[in-house]
């Protein structure tokens, strides 16, 4: 019949929303006559091109879905791995399932843009879980320490009035941790070598050493936040850590974004009460600890450390996370 070759309208007007790091929902407007007639929406998703080449390209290769259609807004869930704080491009298309299982199809939207999320407290509380399998048993330490050049010292103390003062996170680690980028902090350090019991000789950051005595950072003042698990192609994992005076910036930044741990019973990094109050640490990973404030530098004290300069391949300056280790990847998206 003549009613039923009639033009789709295009579907205008998408609205993207309830977006997180591997779901969202759509909706879009269309006239009433074809809400009433169609059976179908196709939705293109592709990553948005141009930035970073991903490596990965197999697992991204651009998809249409097609869904039985359902009221709007529609939740895409799961249909595929999407990545976290990710730029995606979006188009959909409306369809009339005919008889003969062809469809008649609506001209194809425009293309909208959008980037997903952080990972959410779920996700994190799943890196978290599998970061405690690999903690390991726990050493105690007395000490944090923050190593750097001598360039970076004489600037904290001509420029900086004596202080270590936050700055922002890089984006090494999981693409997904919510501190990366929006959280200030110090890098600081806790291992220790396990025959000794002191941090190691050598650093790959420098070969001056500030050190400040646990206790000074890590008292029941604090709040002890867990960020990300990662490694670099490497054997050897790392956990990110947030220590954050109760009430400070970094701490109301934290809460609710990241998981909060008990200072006193914890896999990574505790506290444990006392007339002289003793600290551990997880020894089979390597602890990064960001400390949210401005660090005196007369809280402690700055050393020569004895060992040589480590290579710079140590470092993890916006370090790339292995995408591919099974022991720090969690699934998101199914």
């Amino acid at each position: 019949t003549m009613g039923e070759a009639e033009f789709l309208s295009t579907p205008h007007n998408i609205q993207i929303s309830e977006v997180t790091c591997d779901s969202f929902r759509i909706a879009w407007e269309m006239t009433s006559e074809d809400v009433a007639r169609v059976t179908h929406y196709f939705i293109d998703l592709s990553r948005k091109e141009g930035g970073e080449q991903n490596r990965f390209k197999h697992r991204d290769v651009p998809t249409k879905l097609v869904a039985k259609a359902v009221p709007l807004p529609m939740a895409v869930r799961g249909h595929w791995f999407l990545s976290p704080r990710t730029e995606y491009c979006v188009a959909v298309q409306t369809a009339i399932r005919q008889p003969d299982g062809d469809y008649q199809v609506s001209e194809w939207s425009q293309v909208v843009e959008f980037c997903t999320g952080d990972y959410a407290m779920d996700h994190l509380q799943q890196l978290l879980d599998k970061a405690q399998g690999a903690a390991g048993r726990m050493l105690r330490f007395s000490v944090f320490y923050r190593n750097q050049h001598p360039e970076y010292f004489h600037y904290v103390r001509t420029e900086c009035g004596n202080a270590m003062l936050p700055t922002l996170k890089d984006n090494s680690g999981s693409h997904g941790s919510p501190i990366n980028g929006k959280l200030c902090g110090v890098f600081l350090s806790c291992n220790t070598e396990f025959d000794t019991g002191l941090p190691p000789k050598d650093s790959p950051y420098g070969p001056l050493r500030f050190h400040v005595t646990a206790s000074n950072l890590l008292n029941p003042n604090t709040h002890l936040y867990f960020a990300d698990f990662y490694c670099m192609y490497t054997a050897y994992h790392y956990v990110v850590l947030v220590l954050a005076p109760v009430g400070s910036e970094g701490d109301r930044f934290c809460s609710g974004r990241l998981p909060l741990l008990d200072l006193t019973a914890n896999p990574f990094l505790i506290y444990v009460p006392g007339a002289e109050p003793t600290f551990c640490h997880a020894s089979d990973v390597i602890l990064e600890v960001l400390y949210t404030e401005p660090l005196a530098l007369d809280q402690g004290t700055v050393v020569q450390i004895s060992g040589h300069h480590q290579l710079m391949s140590l470092s993890t300056a916006n370090a790339k996370k292995d995408p591919s280790c099974k022991v720090c990847n969690i699934s998101v998206g199914r």
